[in-house]
């Protein structure tokens, strides 16, 4: 049998640019490698205080059907070690599994500021065996008696501050500190945490690549530190540390909705004023170690050029108040204050940040720049973003440019602002004149496509400005064609929306006075995202955010971190903190996360179940169906009965299907009285639920809408023997709206799965290739590049039409993945390590053609029709093997220019439903079936 190789060797440059670092590739059969080291899923994991860490790697070889049968870890304490096998950390030794990802260590016990090194060694079943190249983590501080420094910073305003003002003003603080390193340096590390947000210089030079650092946390809870290796930057002999604090979510930048303040000597600060804590670390060539604290013996200003700083305000700046050479040596800050004492409150930790940080991804120039009537200049990004826009400027001294951010426009000449609600989002840069001047912020971003300048003396050229789209430094890892441009265009808004809100946490939105993280929103959107970006470990954290927010009593909020108090105790929205977990445990793995949270999930599943039964149902419901299309365009809310979902139906079906997933985490950790009380007050809800709100007569639930007969069908609530007319239902109401969606967010999360599984694969084709209202196709038709909040976004009151919002994706992502390119994981053998390959083809849709770089290595799916066949290619990585299932019988088929047979054959069996089921190990096939 015919076979493509599924990878190529890397090209000879990647080879010596790792030599740099590590003497050369790893060696070993020519066509095999193993790479893509991983410790906690990073590529270069510093100051991590994970005492058991997990390593992952992949296999990558030109042979087809390649597993691991065996691997050996070794973990040095130094490279030389290493490179001569000399495990001094940890020797796993040859261990028979194919496991390559989540390795959970088991060495020595792991030690504060150690740099670890490793490198893995894979045996296969093709009797090859080779070693990595060698990979580093290091470790951070893992006990709080080792934070020797203090929090630091300037606990008081100055005149042009307004704390108490509903739109928060607050001058950014500098912070610097002189300090001698006499001897010959082998390394230097800082672990620096500035709240709510820093930037680290040294010597004058910035310091790593991230922006808006660290990441949010439930900071009167925890807040996260990062770790950063400044070894180049020290010098021998007098240096200089420099810190700018801004605003972030620490300092608050509205009235936070009457969140009790914990400093009531600041009206307005949600947490606090904003203070540094840094420690760094230099340990010279003889060995001995000095260290250099945040203490009293700083200085401080805030009398620096960013007049004030805010997240939904923007940031006004002043280059006529440059501190030149501030971070810097020899600097004279005889002006400055000494330092405040400060802190964040009581019993809050410290802990190593386990997400990435943000960093500016992409840089964009306007596609046009054109003169308003008023003198001002309108750029179009081309591209509704997120991030800022960095100015070349020219103009004499005290000029000030004003940039003023909105998504849409309000004719040719003014932009559409009505949508901010308070939010300011405007940027103010004051000119020191003298030529060219270039700026861009450091602690605001903006949800923009239209940027509208003022103050400019000439005009301005395109060149002149730069969008920086900005969020969490993760890899994307799906790519999606089809021959549908419709598609084609809402996966692309689908991209920019997602990623436009990843903030160390998922927000709503990125333009208006909100930018919180509702848990309503991402119960199975975060689901479709992990199609497209590696998100694990930014949900991984966000869940602990939850659980950091949740109440003793086991409440846990709408939104978390809870900038917003939202204890509502409703069912839906908090349900993401049991659903969440079974995603990040399909898709990429992770049992940890699921395993940590357990006490903190059943926690809130039976206080739900203590404090709200009523008959065995919990009922409790705020938000409905949310954002059902409403039948006006001016509306945000129907009002017509027959769209809207009986809440107590929402609530307690949602309740059901976390009662089922809670069992399953129990089964899974042996908790078998758990299991059998969940068991226990699942079947008294299912019995309550169908008594309560099924209609035996005509086999609908409730009120019949979509999402009533749908969620249901869904969680395996529908008595078998209806499950057909409950369907029939569904399809009926669909045709009543005219086969658009008209379910909000809370059914639509269900949608196009439950059509598909029921057998109407076109039907929910049709609902994704709609170009009228209300449908992802109207969006793009009315000119959206984002998801849009509301279906008629283009009209609604602008209270609530944000341009940027991922909700009402549903499981879109999922539906093209799983069902168009057919890539889906199995449930038992996760990850991608076992691959169900089974699309549907809609009548109407010509090809598809996707990729997902899995944990295990690149999943590839193209299909396409001809004149009468259907030509399938798709590519399954090393050490997995794949269900895959095509239509027909295997008579109708070839592979590779030959007649499906010899080993294929062999392992392939008809279902009964007539198609043909392989079951393949790894390699790239070409499938032809006659139609």
């Amino acid at each position: 049998m015919n076979s493509k190789k599924a990878f190529q060797l890397f090209p000879a440059w990647v080879c010596l640019a790792f030599a740099a670092l590590f003497h050369g590739c790893a060696s070993g059969p020519q066509d095999l490698r193993v790479n893509n080291l991983l410790v906690e899923g990073r590529d270069s994991l510093l100051g991590s205080d994970m005492l058991a860490p997990r390593f992952s790697w992949k296999i990558h070889s030109g042979k087809q059907d390649v597993k691991q049968v065996a691997y050996q870890l070794l973990v040095a304490s130094s490279k030389e070690a290493l490179d001569k096998d000399n495990a001094d950390v940890w020797n796993s030794g040859k261990i028979e599994a194919d496991s390559s990802l989540n390795v959970v260590y088991q060495g020595k016990p792991l030690q504060s500021h150690q740099s670890l090194y490793w490198k893995v060694k894979v045996w296969t079943n093709h009797k090859e065996e080779i070693f990595s190249a060698p990979s580093l983590w290091t470790m951070g501080l893992l006990q709080p008696a080792e934070w020797q420094a203090h929090w630091i910073g300037l606990n008081s305003y100055n005149k042009s501050d307004q704390p108490d003002s509903t739109l928060t003003r607050l001058a950014a603080r500098y912070l610097r500190k002189e300090f001698s390193s006499d001897k010959k340096i082998k390394a230097a590390t800082v672990y620096i945490s500035g709240m709510g947000l820093y930037e680290l210089f040294l010597n004058g030079r910035k310091v790593g690549n991230d922006v808006l650092a660290p990441t949010v946390s439930e900071y009167n809870k925890k807040i996260f530190y990062n770790t950063y290796d400044v070894t180049p930057l020290v010098a021998q002999g007098t240096n200089c540390l420099g810190v700018t604090l801004g605003n972030g979510r620490f300092f608050a930048v509205r009235n936070f909705h009457g969140k009790p303040n914990p400093l009531t000597q600041i009206p307005q600060s949600q947490y606090g004023l904003p203070q540094l804590l840094l420690q760094l670390r230099i340990r010279y060539e003889d060995g001995s170690v000095a260290w250099v604290h945040s203490d009293q013996s700083w200085k401080v200003t805030d009398n620096g050029p960013i007049l004030a700083n805010n997240e939904f305000d923007g940031e006004d700046y002043n280059a006529n108040k440059e501190l030149t050479g501030w971070s810097n040596a020899g600097y004279n800050d005889q002006a400055w204050k000494a330092v405040d004492l400060m802190s964040p409150g009581k019993n809050v930790s410290i802990a190593a940040q386990p997400n990435e940080n943000i960093r500016i991804k992409e840089v964009l120039h306007p596609v046009s720049v054109h003169k308003t009537p008023r003198g001002t200049y309108i750029l179009d990004m081309g591209q509704n973003m997120v991030g800022w826009v960095a100015i070349n400027v020219r103009g004499e001294k005290g000029d000030s440019v004003r940039l003023r951010f909105a998504e849409t426009m309000k004719g040719k000449d003014s932009l559409y602002v009505d949508n901010l609600r308070d939010a300011k989002a405007t940027d103010t840069y004051i000119l020191r004149g003298g030529g060219t001047e270039s700026w861009e912020p450091k602690f605001t971003y903006h949800g923009f496509r239209f940027v509208e300048v003022s103050g400019l003396r000439t005009q301005p050229d395109v060149k002149d400005f730069s969008g920086k789209v900005v969020y969490d430094d993760i890899p994307t890892i799906g790519t999606f064609e089809t021959s549908n441009e419709t598609i084609n265009a809402v996966f692309k808004n689908a991209y920019w929306t997602i990623r436009g809100n990843y903030r160390g946490m998922p927000t709503d939105c990125p333009q208006r006075d909100e930018r919180v993280a509702w848990l309503g929103d991402r119960v199975i959107s975060s689901y479709g995202e992990s199609f497209m970006f590696d998100n694990s470990r930014l949900y991984a954290k966000w869940l602990e955010d939850i659980e950091d927010s949740q109440k003793e009593n086991g409440s846990i909020p709408d939104i978390a971190p809870s900038f917003w108090d939202r204890y509502a105790d409703n069912v839906t929205y908090p349900s993401a903190f049991i659903l969440i977990p079974e995603m990040l445990r399909r898709q990429f793995g992770d049992e940890r996360s699921f395993v940590k949270l357990y006490p903190a999930m059943k926690k809130w599943t039976l206080y739900m179940w203590d404090t709200y039964r009523d008959n065995d149902l919990v009922l409790k419901d705020n938000y409905g169906d949310w954002c059902v299309p409403p039948e006006s365009l001016e509306m945000i809310w129907t009002q017509d009965p027959k769209r809207i979902t009986d809440g107590g139906l929402l609530a307690s079906a949602y309740y059901y299907h976390c009662l089922g997933l809670m069992k399953q985490y129990a089964e899974r950790l042996g908790y078998t009285s758990d299991v059998r009380n969940f068991d226990d007050i699942a079947q008294r809800v299912l019995t309550a639920f169908n008594k309560k709100f099924y209609n035996a007569g005509s086999k609908s639930y409730a009120n019949n809408t979509v999402t009533a007969n749908l969620l249901p069908l869904s969680f395996g609530m529908v008595p078998e023997e209806d499950k057909a007319a409950v369907f029939a239902n569904i399809r009926a109401r669909l045709k009543d709206f005219n086969d658009h969606v008209n379910s909000g967010i809370i059914g639509g999360m269900w949608l196009m799965r439950g059509l598909s599984d029921n057998g109407a694969a076109d039907l929910a084709y049709k609902l994704a290739t709609n170009t009228t209202y209300p449908s992802w196709g109207y969006m793009v038709k009315q000119g959206a590049t984002t998801i849009w909040e509301l279906w008629n976004g283009d009209a609604a009151n602008p209270m609530m039409n944000s341009g940027n919002h991922q909700m009402l994706l549903g499981d879109l992502i999922v539906w093209y993945y799983e069902y168009l390119a057919g890539i889906k994981t199995d449930d038992k053998e996760v990850a991608f390590k076992k691959i169900i390959m089974n699309p549907v083809f809609p009548e109407g849709l010509d090809f598809v053609k996707a990729s997902l770089n899995t944990k295990y290595g690149e999943v590839k799916s193209h299909w396409k029709k001809t004149a009468g066949a259907l030509e399938w290619e798709i590519t399954i990585p090393a050490n997995t093997t794949a269900e895959v299932i095509l239509p027909g019988n295997k008579t109708a088929i070839t592979e590779s220019g030959k007649a499906l047979s010899g080993s294929v054959l062999e392992r392939a069996k008809e279902a009964a439903t007539g198609k043909t089921v392989l079951t393949l190990g790894s390699g790239t096939y070409s499938f032809v079936v006659k139609r």
